[in-house]
This record gives structure tokens, C-alpha cells and sequence, in this order.
């Protein structure tokens, strides 16, 4: 059963506790940056707006792989996927300004 959380400040802990492997959260952060990367392509018509459907592929794809060989977890979007999805990208601001070890 998964554990309720009455606002998002109470949830980035765990969220963070999921995410202790080094080699997880870089590839949430190659996830990231990829899917960053994607966007702004597809904006400035370098590719085909197609190419947005692979934004969450590639996000979650990097992140998954992530969990499932590395952190041996279930991800958390499974059971918390709106608080997730902001804990995604608050961690990926976190390691960009070096609050979190990457």
C-alpha cells in the first residue's frame, strides 16, 4: 500500500530516499536533460513535433532503467505520479546547482 503524503513538501524527502543510488539519479538527470533537449529542438522546428511523443519516453525511460537495475526500486510515479513528476524536476534543479550529488 502506498504511503499518503498531504502536500509535496512532505513527499520530497521520500521521494529523495528513492533515489540514493549515484548511478539512478544520473540517469534521471541524462533523462532530463534529454528530454529538455527534445523540447527545445522540436520549438525551434529543427524536429518534427513527432518528436514531443518521445519527450516521455525518453524521461521515463532513462529514469526507469534507472530504478529497476540500479536503485532495485518500483518507481515512484507508480503510485504518486503528479508529486513524482515535480520531484523529478526539482531534484534535476537540485543537481544542477549542486544541492545533490550526482
Amino acid at each position: 500500500m502506498s504511503q499518503a503524503f498531504a502536500n509535496f513538501r512532505d513527499f520530497y524527502p521520500f521521494y529523495l530516499g528513492e533515489h540514493s543510488n549515484r548511478a539512478c539519479r544520473r540517469l534521471h538527470f541524462v533523462g532530463s536533460t534529454g528530454v529538455l533537449m527534445i523540447l527545445i529542438a522540436a520549438i525551434a522546428q529543427v524536429l518534427a513535433p513527432i518528436w514531443l511523443l518521445a519527450m516521455p519516453l525518453w524521461g521515463y525511460g532513462c529514469a526507469w532503467v534507472g530504478h529497476f537495475f540500479f536503485e532495485k526500486n518500483k518507481p515512484a510515479t507508480f503510485s504518486h505520479p503528479f508529486y513524482s513528476f515535480a520531484g523529478y524536476w526539482v531534484m534535476y534543479k537540485d543537481m544542477l546547482t549542486g544541492k545533490i550529488r550526482m
